[in-house]
């Protein structure tokens, strides 16, 4: 009865750890971020997974409209991805962009030109059956020029749907 109880307990227990290690990021997802912080607009979003661990990088290009500036902008993020239950995790990363900005103000301090952000990012995700991500993400940028319209925190709340395969 013994061998009989220990050998049940170990079977669950493979069964369980098989389980939670079943929740793994998808290899690739592509698809769009619709949001902003300093004017609103879509972003392609493009994630690959790295390592073994459910970690991962995203690369996003979009565009912002603003009442008096347009920007274009490149974001590279790596992100650390938990699972919470089931298809439904959280994450969080940091990375840098660079982006161009077009301002349609004249003199100064308004000027076009490129620069340059640091950005984190915290977000949750739902994976549906399907390859179907939902998700929902803040990530503050900081932008580094000498322009007035850039040079501060921007909060940028998005939410984003993709493909996985």
């Amino acid at each position: 009865m013994k061998k009989f109880l220990v050998i049940t307990l170990v079977t669950l227990g493979s069964a369980l750890f098989t389980n939670v290690n079943a929740q793994e990021i998808a290899d690739n997802a592509i698809g769009l971020r619709l949001g902003g912080s300093n004017g609103f607009g879509p972003e392609i979003s493009y994630q690959r997974a790295v390592g073994s661990d459910n970690n991962r990088l995203e690369f996003d290009l979009g565009w912002r409209n603003h009442k008096h500036y347009d920007v274009v902008k490149l974001v590279g993020l790596y992100q650390w991805v938990w699972n919470i239950e089931g298809g439904f995790n959280w994450y969080a990363g940091a990375g840098a962009g660079i982006a161009s900005l077009d301002d349609d103000r004249i003199g100064d301090p308004y000027n076009d030109g490129a620069y340059i952000l640091i950005a984190g990012d915290i977000g949750i995700e739902y994976n549906f059956d399907i390859p179907l991500a939902l998700t929902l993400d803040l990530r503050p940028e900081i932008g580094f020029n000498d322009y007035e319209t850039i040079d501060d925190l921007a909060p940028d709340f998005a939410i984003g749907v993709r493909y996985q395969f």
